[in-house]
């Protein structure tokens, strides 16, 4: 039962690492290949020390400026055993979110030829029907608003988001496109439109929506009409891989106990990151959305339509990046990016665009990471374009009395709302904003503490230079403002938003209540059992119908406790990380035999629990023991309600 290693997971961190810096800045009025004289011996020496950092077994990169490719490095052994070294050109690495790329480009091939309306309602291309209404409204209220392509390609559908829901590495266990949007169709969390969370299920439904409209499969589709215009002859969406390629995937590696271990084919949903491809095939659909200079790209589309989708699609607020069509925007030194991140549980990668420059860097890599591949962009962006000078401004007057609203404990809206997924959401991407004596906001975030300072009301700039880098963005500016259900929310850049929790739904609230009833229980089972076993060897040989009812109350209390360890102990056994995938095995659907007996144990407790209320109020009615004894059970139930009434509120019951 995959609610239970979710308890587990709650209690590891994950660590995330700062973008390197590298020295020697270029003259920006440079162009063409002059410019990157020296791009080979920077990014052996920059690769070498990102390898050695993150342990990474392998890697390529491929770096496009002015048309053509001017680098394209293969690092380290695809496969290890037999020392074959990595080939840019042939060796190819799993894509990630990166493929979603791949999967904007199609709906936008299908939008010139007629077949799509970004505008349209996404109902009138599926054969089935998306919740109409929120889950937070009656069948009573009026419809949400429809859900758009427009609205998929810029995370802004409002979904709920299912994060055990991605990785298999069972073929048997990975649903066709069309099954997987059926059977995983979320709940629809905000009105489309108004707030922006990541959504791998979004861009699956794009791509059946693709194969509705083109008539064909995802993969037949993108065969046809992305990678062989462009030439990519060394990319696919097909999981297992066509025969022909398999013999060119890089191994996936990871370190782990002083040894490279390997790992096995990840199954991924599709158009929302099942790609595989070398590095020369990424150039080339780099090129292909870079200006038009020496007509190397092999254009899949109209150039009017390419310079559309560098626009800004959506955004939070006016000062933050946002999204383009199906890029992330960032700002790295001053300039403008397009960019997408992909991760799975074993590569990485990243794809970055600087159209206004006309280059773009792609790096991909196993068994590190996942933001290495952002501190080797920056590191680039450090040693070719001079970053703006910092500007440092002091807190303005009053900023003290009008930011203590902000602080708090704010989670990601990329979560789970109505499945026993949202406990997940008490440590994935929290953000904590404290505020100091001087009137900085300190907010923590990925690990590390970034000083914010105001310069609008509810509008902050990031002072920190080596500022925390997530996923979705750069973390240059927050803005607070509302959400839907009137909670304050922070935005920053990218294709992420953060909703304060009230204090019973906060982090701290909940593990310290439960850290402190499990003291409670264990405490009471210690001492209960001992006087348990004392009291069998001096019991009298007449029981009272009050003793037996005593006894019975006892009972009902130590069996709560029994089933709460055992709760635990499952925890902590079906919890236990994988050295290799970082995560525990029914994260990708992996479960022992006994997982099942879980799902019974909470609704077992659930009906001790009652009995428990009426035991307690007839302790107290009866006298069955002294006072300190009733208080004590009275407690007792007292503190095993609140543990349900919290398992209940995270839908764990």
């Amino acid at each position: 039962m995959r609610v239970y290693f979710m308890l587990f997971i709650l209690l590891c961190g994950a660590l995330f690492f700062g973008p390197v810096v590298q020295a020697g800045i270029q003259p920006e009025n440079q162009t063409g290949k002059a410019q990157y004289a020296d791009i080979e011996a920077f990014m052996d020496q920059e690769m070498k020390t990102q390898m050695q950092k993150f342990n990474i077994p392998n890697a390529a990169v491929t770096v496009v400026a002015n048309g053509e490719v001017i680098f394209s490095h293969g690092y380290g052994y695809a496969d290890r055993e037999k020392e074959v070294p990595v080939n840019p050109e042939q060796t190819l690495f799993r894509m990630g979110s990166t493929s979603k790329l791949l999967t904007w480009t199609a709906v936008m091939q299908l939008v010139e030829q007629g077949k799509l309306d970004l505008e349209a309602d996404i109902n009138t291309y599926l054969d089935f029907k998306m919740p109409e209404r929120l889950y937070t409204q009656s069948a009573r209220e009026p419809a949400a608003a429809p859900i758009t392509l427009t609205h998929l390609m810029s995370h802004t559908a409002g979904f709920e988001d299912y994060p055990d829901r991605i990785f298999r590495l069972d073929e048997q266990q990975m649903l066709p496109l069309a099954d997987y949007v059926r059977t995983y169709m979320p709940q629809r969390a905000f009105p489309p439109g108004e707030v922006v969370a990541y959504s791998n299920y979004g861009t699956a439904l794009a791509g059946y929506i693709v194969e509705r409209a083109a008539g064909q499969l995802f993969e037949d589709y993108v065969e046809q009409h992305i990678f062989a215009p462009l030439g990519m002859e060394y990319s696919s969406f097909r999981q297992p891989l066509p025969e022909q390629l398999q013999p060119h995937m890089a191994r996936a590696y990871r370190l782990a106990q002083g040894e490279y271990e390997e790992g096995s084919f990840e199954f991924v949903p599709g158009p929302a990151g099942g790609m595989s491809s070398s590095a020369a095939d990424m150039s080339k659909f780099m090129l292909a959305y870079l200006p038009e200079e020496n007509g190397q790209g092999g254009r899949i589309l109209h150039e009017e339509t390419i310079r559309s989708m560098r626009n800004q699609q959506f955004t939070q607020h006016p000062l933050l990046s946002g999204t383009a069509f199906g890029f992330i925007e960032g700002v790295f030194n001053g300039e403008r990016t397009l960019f997408h991140g992909g991760s799975t549980m074993l590569f990485d990668t990243g794809l970055y665009l600087v159209p206004e420059r006309n280059f773009g860097l792609f790096v991909s890599y196993s068994g590190g990471s996942y933001l290495a591949h952002l501190g080797l962009f920056q590191a680039f962006m450090n040693h070719y374009y001079t970053a703006p000078p910092a500007d440092h401004p002091l807190p303005p007057e009053g900023t003290i009395e009008r930011s203590r609203q902000y602080v708090g404990e704010y989670q990601q809206n990329r979560r789970s709302f109505t499945t026993s997924e949202r406990f997940l959401s008490l440590t994935m991407g929290l953000i904590q904003v404290q505020l100091d004596k001087e009137g900085y906001l300190l907010v923590s975030h990925a690990g590390e503490v970034n000083r914010f300072v105001e310069i609008e009301p509810g509008i902050y700039l990031n002072l920190r230079e080596q500022r925390t880098q997530d996923y979705y963005g750069g973390f240059r500016t927050i803005v607070f403002g509302a959400d839907p259900y009137g909670n304050t929310m922070l935005m920053s850049d990218g294709p992420m938003t953060y909703s304060k929790a009230p204090w019973y739904a906060s982090s701290s609230f909940t593990f310290l209540t439960i850290i402190v009833i499990l003291l409670f229980i264990i405490i009471t089972l210690i001492v209960w059992s001992v006087r348990a076993v004392l009291g069998l060897l001096r019991r009298s040989k007449a029981r009272t119908p009050s003793a037996k009812l005593a006894r019975a109350a006892a009972g009902a209390a130590i069996a709560f406790g029994v089933l709460t360890l055992a709760i635990l102990t499952g925890v902590a056994m079906n919890g236990q990380i994988d050295p290799v995938y970082g995560l525990p095995k029914a994260a990708y659907g992996i479960l022992p035999s006994w997982n099942s007996v879980l799902d019974v144990l909470p609704w077992l407790q659930m009906i001790i629990g009652i009995s428990m209320i009426i035991f307690a109020v007839m302790v107290v009615r009866r006298k069955y023991w002294r006072m300190s004894g009733r208080i004590h059970y009275i407690l007792f139930t007292a503190a095993a309600w609140t543990l349900l009434s919290l398992f209940m509120y995270w839908q764990l019951i």
